[in-house]
């Protein structure tokens, strides 16, 4: 295949086809498939990776595990080998369930990469098509639109006003104006305004291509080192803990040495003893598996929330979205379905109705509830002539369901048409299009100029009811008659339509000469002639309703932001269930207040209509002001700014421009509103795992390691061996932890109100469970170690006692972990999970296993425990069970108290 840096931006668009053999209505499927073994997928060859090998070995490059593997060493030079081999066993332990869990997350992460692929409109046939954006091949025809990434390089054979940025390529941040005709041969990368180069981005106008590189073979193929569009598994927070760790760490080892200097020199013990103790301090005190826990958490977060429809670009925005106080949500396909469909049309004399269902070209026409043919009514068959050539949208039935491709509206238009018996498809081949104004959020319109086969010109108009009547001087009155336009009538008119929740659209025509074949904006202000106006609905999604009742219950205040007219917004507003439907602000309300008035303003108000994107910019930030935690959604490049600004950008999956995606932290799959609440509620379950597996994990390792301290301090037996505690760290921080990163979300999760921004998760409320658990631990594991030494019982049983009691109230706590914020003594709490059943299991056998199987009693210095005494030591767990659970029965009881 010719290379583009020596080929395509110096030859015609002529040549170009040739040499590609494509046409300007685009390839066959049958030749696309075939070309597309030829050239391979359109994809760059994925991102280096680190070997398997390479990701194993990097499991030990931890201070903690540096510390053991001294460890190690020093036990075998002392001839300790169970020691020893018992703490390799902890290394590789935690070395495999790591790369385990790496690898687990790096294929949710391509997962996730696959998802957020872009898509290309194409012409296949003659008609639109999305496809995915690997699929294309050289040759294809590809459509661009504002806000659009280029899917690949592109030889341009028509623009209008196309803008691209190119900074990825050549570092220019200002947009390059794109035209059509060749420049010269040796043009630098900049200059070759006839290519849209792959990656690029569209900021402004319309555009159509033909494919002359994919893959490898374009521009941005050549350039090594492409950062992944996904980011790997790490948030602000995993830092701070593992950083927390690493503090921590090197503070405990501080404390060991003292007490091991301390205990030689001072308690005169034996220096091998002392330092097997302060050993089994270290790995007790350690924290070691918090950070990677923390991780798998963020990692089932992400898949969870995968599964929900929405795609998290940017981890740190899982911690942030479970905080959300506000979200601010477009309309159109978000809360309602986005299957428009025509139930109105209005002309100068007369108010129809249409039937029918979604995009389904097929329906009965009313007037006063009797059926009439589209015939009897000449006005009707203009309107559809207008509603199909000014449009870029195309219907498909796909086995028996029509979908269109393109925008929803238009794709109403063109099944509007056909139920008058407008064939869009032969209209638009019998009238060729010239050239065009796109819609634009500004001008609120989109203009074609249409020529026929007999020297017939046209301008067809659609848009705002209020931007086109300002446009029209005259009105149709049928039978190709025209009469001075009756402003008040058409205004009256499309309100009572939009009091209705339907969104209105004017209809306008405008002769021309026929040698007229370039359209500008100039051209079509003050001389149009109204047709008509059409009343379209988009009914509210019904899982919308009860999203927006759950968010109000979780205290998160729902504010919808529209473009539509603002009785259309008021009454889906009011079906949505939105607070306050009866107060809207608009577009040009916003525009004539300060920012204090719409700081003030923007709390009471929860409609926007008649907005555009700068808009979003200013509410955010105006609710931002009042320390809210903002989720704003958009989908159009001119929105990208408002994303950013806010604290959790969400971009539309389908049928959002990849501007917004990139700059967004979530992308919704499904552009359902649904989706949102989801993902608030997977938000808030994914904080709560994280503060478990801590509430959980530094209150044991603290209850561990003082039970050393104590005997070393005031020289007390250890009632339990380094070897034993190496043991309890191997059998349950591998298993109990990370089987909290699996915890379902609470039963009242979406009841409490969003967590105040900043929150810090270690709380002075968990430093106070870490204390009280923490002494309970050392009251439990020396309360069970007195009695059995009072009872007259060995040392070793002695410490097989203490050792099982540690283990059994851990397992303890970790059910009263499980429910931090209700209680846990409900079925569902003692029910449990799969994951924690199998973790408890798996600890209980493995305990059972050291207790009383004779070659692991020898490694382990452990006995057979009689019966009872087995009962007592889950007494002691129940024990501590039934007081940590008191404990926080009477905090939440005052925590209601004073509120």
């Amino acid at each position: 295949m010719p290379k583009i840096q020596s080929s395509w931006h110096h030859i015609s668009i002529d040549l170009a086809l040739e040499k590609l053999d494509a046409a300007p209505a685009g390839l066959s499927q049958h030749e696309a498939e075939a070309r597309i073994k030829t050239h391979g997928p359109n994809r760059l060859a994925d991102p280096p990776k680190r070997s398997d090998i390479i990701r194993f070995l990097l499991q030990f490059h931890n201070i903690l595990i540096y510390v053991l593997i001294g460890s190690a060493i020093i036990t075998a030079v002392l001839n300790h080998w169970i020691d020893t081999f018992v703490i390799l066993a902890v290394v590789l332990a935690n070395a495999i369930i790591g790369f385990v869990q790496e690898g687990k997350a790096e294929k949710a992460m391509d997962a996730i990469r696959q998802m957020l692929a872009p898509h290309a409109s194409v012409l296949r046939n003659g008609e639109r098509h999305s496809i995915e954006g690997d699929k294309l091949v050289p040759g294809d025809i590809v459509l661009l639109e504002a806000g659009d990434k280029v899917p690949a390089d592109l030889r341009l054979l028509k623009t209008h006003g196309l803008q691209i940025q190119e900074a990825i390529l050549t570092g220019e941040s200002v947009p390059v104006q794109k035209q059509i005709a060749p420049v010269p041969a040796d043009a630098s990368l900049g200059d070759r305004s006839c290519i849209a180069f792959s990656g690029t981005l569209v900021t402004a106008g319309q555009g159509k291509g033909m494919v002359v590189a994919t893959g490898a073979s374009t521009e941005i193929g050549r350039i090594s080192g492409l950062l992944s569009k996904v980011e790997t598994l790490t948030t602000p927070l995993v830092k701070q803990m593992g950083a927390f760790a690493q503090w921590l760490t090197i503070f405990i080892l501080l404390i060991a040495s003292v007490l091991l200097a301390y205990g030689y020199f001072v308690g005169h013990h034996e220096f091998t003893g002392m330092f097997m103790a302060v050993v089994g301090l270290s790995v007790a005190a350690i924290p070691e598996g918090l950070p990677a826990v923390l991780t798998i958490t963020l990692a089932v977060g992400v898949q969870s929330m995968a599964k929900r429809n929405a795609i998290v670009r940017r981890l740190p925005a899982i911690e942030t979205i479970g905080s959300v106080s506000v979200i601010c949500t477009d309309k159109t396909g978000t809360l309602t379905r986005n299957e428009m469909m025509v139930s109105s049309v209005l002309t100068h004399q007369h108010l129809f109705t249409l039937e029918g269902i979604g995009y389904e070209p097929r329906g009965t026409i009313l007037l006063e509830n009797s059926e009439i043919s589209s015939k009897e009514y000449a006005v009707l068959e203009e309107l559809a002539r207008a509603a199909a050539l000014c449009n870029d949208a195309a219907l498909h039935d796909r086995e028996g369901a029509w979908m269109v491709e393109g925008d929803p509206m238009e794709g109403a238009l063109l099944a509007f048409a056909s139920k008058i018996g407008i064939d869009a498809r032969k209209e638009q081949l019998a009238w060729t299009r010239t050239d065009a104004i796109p819609f634009d959020a500004k001008h609120r319109f989109m203009a074609t100029l249409n020529h026929d086969h007999e020297r017939h010109a046209f301008v067809f108009i659609k848009g705002a009811p209020e931007r086109i009547l300002s446009m029209c001087k005259n009105q149709n009155a049928g039978n190709g008659n025209v009469e001075p336009l009756n402003q008040t009538y058409w205004q009256e008119k499309a309100d009572n339509i939009a009091a209705f929740g339907q969104r209105v659209l004017a209809f306008a025509v405008m002769p021309v000469e026929s040698e007229h074949v370039v359209l500008e904006q100039a051209d079509v202000e003050n001389t149009l002639t109204l047709l008509g106006m059409v009343g379209m609905i988009d009914p509210p999604r019904t899982e919308a309703i009860a999203a927006v009742a759950e968010c109000h219950t979780a205290g998160i205040r729902v504010k919808m932001i529209t473009g539509d007219h603002a009785k259309t917004a008021a009454a889906i507003g009011k079906q949505i269930g939105l607070q306050n439907p009866d107060k809207v602000l608009t577009g040009a309300d916003l525009d004539g207040m300060d920012d204090i008035a719409l700081k003030e303003a923007v709390l009471e108000c929860d409609i926007f209509a008649r907005t555009s994107p700068e808009h979003k910019l200013r509410l955010v930030m105006a609710l931002q002001s009042h320390h809210l935690t903002v989720a704003m959604t958009g989908d159009g490049v001119n929105d990208a700014p408002a994303l950013k600004r806010a604290d959790v950008g969400i971009a539309m999956g389908r049928k959002g421009s990849e501007a917004a995606k990139d700059a967004a932290e979530l992308v919704l799959a499904d552009d359902n509103f649904a989706s949102i609440a989801s993902a608030v509620r997977e938000g808030r379950t994914v904080y709560d795992n994280i503060k478990k597996v801590i509430s959980w994990t530094l209150p044991t390792n603290a209850g561990e390691s003082m039970t050393i301290i104590v005997a070393l301090l005031f020289g007390m037996t250890l009632p339990i061996t380094p070897i034993q505690i190496l043991w309890i760290n191997l059998i349950t921080a591998v298993t109990l932890g990370i089987a909290l990163a699996f915890e379902p979300t609470e039963e009242n999760t979406m009841c409490r109100p969003p967590r105040p921004r900043g929150q810090p998760l270690l709380s002075g409320e968990l430093v106070w469970h870490i204390v009280l658990v923490s002494l309970l631990f050392l009251c439990g594991v020396y309360g069970i170690y007195a009695y059995a030494i009072d009872r007259g019982y060995s040392i070793e049983l002695a410490r097989t006692l203490a050792v099982n009691t540690l283990v059994v109230m851990e397992i303890f706590h970790l059910f009263f972990i499980r429910n931090i914020y209700g209680t846990s003594l409900t079925w569902n709490a003692v029910r449990g999970t799969k994951v924690v059943w199998m973790t408890v299991i798996a600890v209980t056998v493995a305990q059972l296993s050291i207790t009383y199987l004779p070659p692991l009693q020898t490694i382990f210095a452990t006995e057979s425990v009689p019966f009872l005494d087995g009962l007592l030591v889950i007494v002691v767990g129940i024990a501590l069970f039934a007081i940590i659970e008191t404990e926080k029965q009477i905090r939440l009881r005052l925590k209601v108290i004073k509120s």
